[in-house]
């Protein structure tokens, strides 16, 4: 090779952007206990938080994370990624970006699979990544900059996503300013009045939160955690149009429901459970019930004693498949430190909780549920060693392991 051509070369490899490192490839047994498609530092991000997870009906699993790319901290260059799994979560496809922040914040990652056509309808939130939560809660922020809501479909089992077409006017009264969805997965009604029929696909339901503004003449800034309040979204297209249901808009600082997820009971209500972001009544965790899916509240949210175990912290709801199949709830255990991940079960849909196992005593933080077989529920939650946020870890519980055998 001549100089000049080595020059050239030498030159060509300088101007070359350098790709991110792929993920390392996941693999594991047959019938594995676990896998880690998520590993901080890796696939060009710094931190994966805010975990995901739904079944498709083909029978993969989707786990959908907020990709960080700077660090850890909750604002900034964010996107949404997704890996998928064809054998229950054992193995992992490659990482995709679904939903790019191009340096702004994409993330509250809140999916899920439309019955009827078996679609994967994803909701999402937005922010300028140069803005922070308490920023926007004293109302600093303009609203092109502040929280907006975004909504994404897929019809090939999850491999691409439509781009996020925004539907903010539609869910987000004037006067609020956070806002989040979910996280975790949302809510497909398949029984009651707004199951999927011949006319309509059924509704979904995204369980979200929300701070209001300070009423006019008080000294507050709005950043004050009374200010939270839990609401959903719903649809009943299929995720084309969305309308606002039921809000927790009591801001009186008792029980300030914060993250919140849902599921739907056996007998056709919907069970509604919240984190309690530092409200003055004892325990971490709230809870109420919906029976006209999701457009009001039968009662307000209360505090959920059975779960004081569990910190101030995201968790997950799902409800087995069955008339007596258990309602079951996943969050750390230890009330003062995010630590040790455990799956609680309850017989009595929702009003009390026993814990079923506890799955280690590392550190743990969010956490998402699915079931992606008869015989196995997955649990997709944030643990590591030293912190919570070094890895994104899939374990797989037998549920015969969590009480009652699903129907």
């Amino acid at each position: 090779m001549t100089l000049l051509s080595r020059t050239l070369l030498a030159a060509a490899v300088l101007l070359t952007p350098l790709a991110a490192p792929a993920p390392a490839p996941v693999s594991a047994a047959p019938g594995c206990a676990s896998s880690v498609p998520y590993v901080s530092g890796e696939g060009g991000y710094a931190t994966y938080r805010i975990p995901a997870a739904v079944t498709t009906r083909r029978g993969t699993v989707l786990a959908f994370a907020e990709g960080r790319r700077d660090g850890a901290g909750d604002t900034g260059a964010i996107d949404v990624v997704l890996r998928r799994s064809t054998d229950g979560g054992c193995t992992w496809g490659p990482l995709r970006v679904v939903a790019a922040g191009n340096g702004d914040t994409r993330g509250n990652p809140t999916p899920v699979v439309e019955p009827r056509t078996g679609a994967v309808v994803l909701v999402t939130c937005f922010n300028a990544g140069s803005v922070t939560e308490a920023q926007i809660m004293r109302g600093e922020v303009a609203p092109e900059r502040g929280r907006r809501v975004f909504v994404q479909r897929s019809l090939d089992d999850g491999r691409h996503f439509t781009r996020p077409r925004e539907i903010t006017r539609e869910v987000k009264p004037a006067g609020w300013r956070w806002y989040a969805t979910g996280p975790g997965h949302a809510v497909a009604l398949t029984r009651g009045p707004h199951a999927p029929n011949g006319a309509t696909p059924g509704r979904l339901v995204v369980p979200a939160d929300h701070s209001a503004a300070p009423p006019a003449g008080s000294t507050d800034t709005g950043q004050e955690a009374k200010y939270y309040g839990a609401h959903a979204l719903y649809s009943d297209d299929g995720g084309r149009t969305w309308r606002l249901g039921y809000v927790d808009a009591t801001y009186d600082g008792t029980a300030n429901a914060n993250e919140s997820t849902a599921a739907q009971l056996p007998d056709g209500r919907l069970y509604l459970n919240a984190r309690d972001q530092n409200g003055t009544l004892p325990g971490n965790r709230l809870d109420a019930y919906s029976g006209d899916g999701g457009t009001s509240l039968e009662k307000p949210f209360t505090v959920q004693p059975t779960l004081d175990d569990a910190p101030v912290v995201h968790g997950s709801v799902l409800q087995l498949p069955g008339p007596s199949a258990p309602l079951l709830f996943s969050a750390p255990s230890v009330p003062t430190a995010r630590q040790a991940p455990a799956v609680w079960r309850s017989t009595d849909g929702g009003a009390s909780f026993t814990r079923a196992v506890t799955l280690s005593q590392r550190p743990a933080a969010y956490s998402d549920l699915t079931q992606p077989d008869r015989d196995t529920v997955g649990v997709l939650y944030e643990t590591g060693t030293a912190s919570a946020y070094e890895t994104i870890e899939f374990r797989r519980v037998p549920v015969a392991g969590l009480g009652r055998r699903a129907g």
